[in-house]
């Protein structure tokens, strides 16, 4: 399923989250500073190699089961590849509505963060995504109404192990951390993180290896910064974490609500490098590339 990105992901979604957002994660100011016709690229070097599932409360083992029952038929009958294509293929997705919270009724409650384009992402009032689409047919399966609750990434995890949603669909990389509130689901997807970088820069360009690409990383100082959607793996990539087996890097880490603030703050100068998921890297980079 690792494919290269259609031209059909939409722009205007990105310029959508870039502008109507006035601050990221950290304590940089989210201002964009100012229009900026630099655009970026993404280094073509997988960083990690990670799994993406589920996270489902761990009070309901029948769920687990019922989910992995159903991922293993949608990757078996073609379902997944089918939504995938839609992504990474030029297909058109699938918007997905979702049911206002009713204790009194038989919901299917999913916590995610809808700033991960192509996974989850919002327009107008619907959510789109590869888990969003997921998480509608996997309602429907089961028979109950879907909701869903948009959150920081940070709290994704959280309100799954605080039973305030049955389970977690936000692009998560399976680790031991996040199984503290959750337990996964089998796996659906294999992903990565990847380097984004001002499109004139060339210091990685003769890198053919992951390891090439963080020796580099690894001489930048504690006044280079690197931007990070909060709470993904790449959060713990540069800040190095013993448990996800990551060193660190010597650079500051500037944390962001989505993708598309850190890449936009990157090309206004206020951080040198971006670390993301490489799906949403593409999406986003060619998003806001078009926009230049």
């Amino acid at each position: 399923m690792k494919k290269l990105l259609a031209a059909a992901l939409c722009a205007t979604l990105v310029a959508g989250m870039v502008s109507g957002c006035g601050s990221n994660g950290n304590d940089t100011d989210g201002s964009d500073g100012g229009s900026s016709a630099k655009t970026a690229k993404v280094m073509e070097i997988d960083l990690t190699d990670e799994q993406y599932a589920f996270g489902v409360d761990q009070d309901q083992p029948e769920l687990l089961e019922q989910v992995n029952t159903f991922i293993n038929k949608i990757k078996e009958d073609g379902t997944l590849d089918e939504i995938c294509d839609k992504y990474f293929g030029g297909g058109e997705p699938t918007e997905v509505q979702s049911a206002e919270l009713d204790t009194s009724k038989d919901q299917l409650v999913v916590a995610t963060n809808a700033a991960f384009e192509p996974f989850e992402y919002t327009k107008g009032d619907a959510y789109l995504g590869i888990d969003m689409e997921i998480a509608a047919l996997l309602a429907e399966e089961l028979g109950q109404e879907l909701v869903i609750q948009n959150m920081d990434f940070d709290a994704v995890c959280l309100s799954v192990g605080q039973h305030k949603c049955d389970i977690a669909m936000a692009g998560l990389t399976v680790n031991e951390e996040r199984e503290e509130y959750v337990t996964f689901s089998d796996s659906y997807y294999s992903a990565s993180q990847r380097l984004v970088v001002p499109s004139d820069d060339t210091n990685f360009d003769d890198c053919t290896t992951a390891d090439e690409v963080a020796a580099k990383l690894g001489e930048l100082t504690a006044d280079d910064k690197i931007g990070v959607q909060q709470g993904t793996t790449a959060n713990y990539y540069v800040n190095g974490d013993e448990e996800w087996g990551f060193p660190g890097l010597p650079a500051e880490c500037v944390t962001y609500k989505s993708g598309s603030l850190a890449i936009q703050d990157m090309l206004n100068g206020k951080v040198n490098y971006v670390i993301i998921d490489a799906a949403p890297a593409d999406a986003i980079t060619k998003a806001i590339n078009e926009m230049q």
